[in-house]
């Protein structure tokens, strides 16, 4: 069936595809039917930062930026949802077309630039929400805010998403706001992660429950700068870290329409990028749980993720070719393997 669903949906343009999937998908779980199209959730539960996961398997930051669809999407079997990234304001996000889909590949290129309806929104969509599994909430800057005073962007947005939030993600990796990526390396991670920390800590203490705080990085790092992220995420007691977000490299798709496209990576092309990664984030933090994103496309895909180091792993690209039946899939896979 999704088969089918896809080869109409690719007929738009990636961006158009994408919101008309998700109207299909509430339109879906107001008539009971959203848990059917994945074949339901497979009961694998996993206890990791405190909180309960149902399975392994989540959703990944992006395709939900302001939480519009959480209960639609919660009704697909996942063990978890991530939304955002969620930015302190409004904001419009780059040029369209800034999406744009290699299928040879399994691949998609996105440079949307934070395009979010801010914090605000989130929230009261998040307050709505029937949704009773876990919630991830991904923060980032505002394009406008200097790298220099991002510290301020984030610490708004945890002080307003911390009361809904099972656990809050810091995503200081994506390639589509300038500067950004600074933010992962020496001082600047440092001083950012410390900030963070303190006020996480308080707003634990004021609302009598913790609120694991995790951090999102990128594929493009040497082993060596994996090592300095490390050690700066132990000094800071964070909770975890998603590996990884999308990458800049193009040597997987060379030659291919669209692959000179301005953005970040995603799909099977990161696959392997991301795997080193976690093995890398796994010799030096052995006790932090680690979620494993990019280019999981099928159960052994993920067992692989897994068996790489990753306690969870996340959906995107994956999830736009296959539809939610790779939910389950991988689900059980990962059941399997544990």
């Amino acid at each position: 069936m999704y088969a089918l669903a896809r080869s109409l949906l690719f007929r738009l343009d990636p961006e158009t595809a994408h919101g008309v999937t998700l109207s299909a998908l509430d339109m879906a779980h107001r008539f009971g039917l959203a848990e059917r199209l994945s074949g339901g959730t497979v009961d694998d539960p996993v206890e990791l930062m405190g909180l309960k996961f149902p399975n392994r398997v989540g959703l990944a930051a992006g395709l939900d930026k302001n939480a519009d669809h959480l209960d639609a999407l919660g009704a697909l079997g996942f063990g978890f949802v991530e939304v955002g990234t969620v930015t302190p304001r409004p904001q419009d996000g780059n040029p369209r077309p800034r999406l744009f889909r290699l299928p040879k590949r399994g691949a998609i290129i996105n440079r949307m630039g934070f395009n979010n309806s801010g914090v605000e929104h989130l929230v009261e969509r998040v307050q709505r929400s029937r949704y009773d599994g876990v919630i991830g909430i991904n923060i980032g800057k505002n394009l406008t805010t200097p790298v220099e005073r991002a510290v301020d962007d984030y610490l708004i947005c945890l002080d307003r998403v911390h009361a809904l939030a099972h656990y809050i993600t810091v995503n200081i990796s994506s390639p589509n706001t300038p500067g950004l990526r600074n933010l992962q390396f020496g001082e600047h991670l440092d001083e950012l992660l410390s900030a963070l920390r303190e006020e996480a800590l308080r707003l634990d203490r004021e609302s009598g429950r913790r609120v694991p705080l995790v951090v999102k990085i990128a594929p493009d790092m040497t082993p060596d700068e994996v090592t300095l992220v490390a050690r700066t995420l132990n000094a800071n007691a964070i909770d975890g870290v998603v590996a990884t977000n999308t990458t800049i490299s193009r040597e997987a798709v060379v030659g291919l329409r669209h692959a000179d496209e301005e953005g970040g990576l995603s799909g099977t092309p990161v696959f392997e990028p991301s795997n080193a990664v976690i093995r890398e984030l796994r010799r030096h933090l052995p006790n932090m749980p680690i979620i494993g994103v990019g280019g999981i496309d099928s159960g052994r895909a993920a067992v692989a993720k897994y068996r790489s180091g990753a306690d969870l792993v996340q959906l995107y690209s994956g999830f736009v070719y296959r539809g939610p039946s790779l939910v389950r899939e991988c689900a059980k896979a990962l059941r399997e393997a544990a």
